[in-house]
Formats: structure tokens, sequence, C-alpha cells
């Protein structure tokens, strides 16, 4: 008990210093108008909406009303390839929105982040926020250190990984809630000798997801925050997993490796024509359109000369081309795209497409939902087939991404327990 008052003594609350709420789009439903309200009250906050709840709109919404408020633009940062389908989000909503240097509202490409003078911008806005999840990484530091001084801000993406202190922290320190390090030492105990290994303390859970909630909302449909999910009920996912043999290995009469992160690439590289061949059989026994995921470049090499109309977009093309390709699949410009998810995974609406295949899985559960997530969205017609090329030296890694699934649902459960209690007033205002 003396411990869980400490607790309660030490959790913050993240106050409200935010803007009156000057414009609700008239298109907007309840629970975004709900969102939007707690957002621009709070001033610095974050969506952790799942994909298709139009988190984009209300992101364009929210930056009208501090524009509004402030009289100076509001940046908006994205991936490469959402910028253009955001500027026509805006078009769709009568929200001008104009690439940075014009306009109230301006977006850019993270990319584009060294060249701009952020000072002039009242608020900020992250799309895919999870971009700043790696805490060493360039574009985290960049980002929380260019907005220090910006008043507004706002992070938005689909889900932060299930059990990363990391992401969480980062999100608190750009939003100038709380420093990375004074969370972990409030909340968390350090696991082994790893700086990723930090756990909840035993006692802390509720207490922390409540400190959390009050700067964040979190849920993966309406009715998870009291409103209707009429017109928001996923079509069925249909996972596909097909299992590969491997080549025999010297010595053993199975192959029972269990793959880890430090030998995860050797093993698909001895696993390549069996995977791959797997892949090219799908794809070409159909007339559907597919996006197969790959990790590696040969893979990617590999399935281009199976399947020579199949487009890549990798990480050396220019931008224009990614742009152009990522979109030209969207608007069913060619049937067959090859890519990565850390160049794709993110903000793309493929609602057009319902198939996708894994060539080679990793640990990441992130990465395998929001992959997923580009197709399995609200909108979409078709149910989705995910095919995952699992050899049988890989069937831990799909025990680990089960386990992180479990682990980010309760994650949500601690959300939707305290946001109805957290912003009672606000749901009162919109629920009817």
């Amino acid at each position: 008990m003396e411990y869980e008052e400490f607790l309660i003594r030490k959790k913050r609350s993240h106050l409200n210093n935010g803007v009156y709420v000057d414009f609700i789009h008239p298109l907007l439903k309840g629970f975004q108008k709900f969102s939007l309200h707690v957002a621009l009250k709070k001033g610095r906050f974050a969506l952790f909406e799942d994909c298709g709840l139009g988190k984009t709109f209300q992101e364009l919404v929210w930056s009208q009303n501090v524009y509004n408020a402030t009289g100076k633009p509001v940046l908006n940062l994205a991936p490469l390839a959402v910028v253009s389908q955001t500027i026509r989000e805006g078009q769709k909503f009568g929200i001008e929105v104009n690439e940075w240097g014009n306009g109230a509202i301006q977006i850019a490409n993270y990319e584009q982040l060294e060249n701009i003078d952020t000072s002039i911008y009242s608020g900020v806005c992250l799309d895919e926020s999870s971009i700043i999840k790696n805490h060493e990484g360039a574009t985290t530091n960049k980002v929380i250190d260019k907005f220090v001084q910006t008043p507004y801000k706002l992070c938005g993406t689909a889900t932060p990984s299930p059990n990363d202190a990391m992401e969480l922290g980062n999100h608190a320190e750009f939003l100038g809630i709380m420093r990375r390090s004074e969370m972990l030492s409030t909340y968390f105990v350090h696991d082994g000798g790893e700086t990723a290994k930090w756990r909840i303390k035993g006692h802390a859970q509720d207490v922390f997801w409540e400190w959390v909630n009050s700067w964040s909302l979190m849920f993966s449909k309406p009715s998870d925050v009291g409103f209707s999910d009429e017109g928001y009920n996923l079509p069925p996912l249909n996972f596909v997993e097909r299992q590969i043999l491997t080549p025999q290995r010297e010595g053993v009469i199975f192959n029972n490796v269990a793959v880890g992160a430090s030998n995860f690439n050797s093993e698909v590289r001895l696993s390549k024509i069996q995977r791959l061949s797997e892949v090219v059989n799908i794809v070409n026994s159909s007339n559907e359109s597919f996006v197969v995921w790959v990790e590696q470049n040969a893979d990617a090499e590999y399935l281009r000369k199976q399947i020579p109309e199949a487009i890549e977009v990798q990480g050396s093309d220019k931008d224009q081309w990614k742009k152009d390709k990522l979109l030209g699949f969207a608007n069913n410009e060619f049937r067959i795209l090859i890519t990565k998810t850390k160049i794709a995974g993110y903000g793309l609406n493929w609602q057009n497409c319902h198939n996708m295949i894994f060539a080679s899985p990793d640990f990441s559960f992130e990465k395998l939902y929001q992959a997923i997530r580009r197709m399995l969205r609200f909108g979409q017609q078709h149910p989705v087939n995910a095919y995952l090329m699992v050899t049988d030296t890989m069937q831990n890694v799909i025990h680990a991404m089960n386990r992180k699934e479990q682990q980010h649902k309760l994650m949500q459960s601690y959300f939707i327990k305290h946001t109805k209690e957290l912003y009672k007033n606000e749901y009162e205002l919109y629920r009817n």
C-alpha cells in the first residue's frame, strides 16, 4: 500500500493547456468529435486510433483549430508517400493543405525536417508518429529537439508497440509531458543487461496506464470509447500459413532450429528458394492484386525475375518514383507490388486490394500489424488474406507474434478502462 500511495503522489496527470474548439467539421463522426475535442483541450496529445478511423481527417481539423486560435501556420509531418494522400484528403473535406513553406496548414515528409524553420509554427502534428519509436534514432532525436518550443502538438498512429516502454516514453517526451528517463524510473524496473528490457513495476500497472491515458486515447473501434460501431465493422482477416520445409541441416534428423534476431537474416537466406517459389505460385495462380512484403533485397530481386509484371519500390529509389508507384498501386495501375514494411507499411490506404504475402515474417508485431492495416481498414469490401511463409525453423517467430498480440490487447484494455472516467464531460457532449 505504501508503494501504491507513492505512485499516486508521484503521478502527474497531463493538465489542460489547449485551445478553444472553434471549428468542428460537419462530417466528423461523434467519436471523432470526442477525440478531437479532448486533443484540442489538452493542447499536446496523442491519438492511438486504429487504421480507418479517420486520424488524418482529425489531424487536419486539429490543425485548422490551432491556426484559427493562433494565426500562425501549423506543420504536419508524414511519411513520404502519405504527403500527397493527405493533401487529397484535405481537398475531399474542403481543408486546404499545402506543401511546407506556404499556407495555414502545411505538410512535409520527415526527411525534409532538416531544412525547415520550425520556429514559425504554432503547432505540429506527427502522422504515423511511431516513427519516433527508436529512442536512439536520429529521426527521433531530431523531431523531439526541433519542436521543444512548439506550444501545440499532436501525435497520430494506429498503435504503439505492445510492451515497448521506449516508444511510449518518446511520445511523452516529444509532447513535453515527462522525460523518457523520468517515466522509466517512476513506473518501470530494468530486466537484465539489455537497455530495452524494461517492464512495468508490479503494482504500477493501473497507475501507469491511467497516466498515459491522461495524454492519449487508444481504441480500435468507436464502441471502445462508448460510441456506435455502425459503419465501422471490419471484414474477416484470414491468416494463411504456408509451411515451408527447408534443406536438411547436416547431422540432424529434424530442422528444429529456433530462429532468433541474431540469426534471422541468415535463415532467410538459407530458405530463399523454398519460400519464394511458394510466393510465385500463389501470385501467378491468381488474377487478383497482391502486395508482397520482403525483408531482403535479394528476395525482391528473385521475385522480380519470376514475376515480370511486378513493380518494386525500394529504399534507394527516387522520392518521386516511390510516391508515383505507391499511389499508383492504390489506383490499380498495376497488379503486384513488391516492397518492404519500412517503406510502405505505414499510412497508406489500399482498400482496393485484399491480398498480401509476407515472404519472411520477422519478430515485429508492429510491422505485421501496420502492413495488414493497409488493407484491413474500415471501408474494405472483401475479406483480407495474409499469407505467411513460415519455415520449419521459424515456428517460434509465430509464437512471439501471438504473444505480442495478446500484450497489445491487454494494453488496449487499460485504455478503455480509464477513458470514459477521465473524459466524462467530452463524452457526454458528443455521445448523442
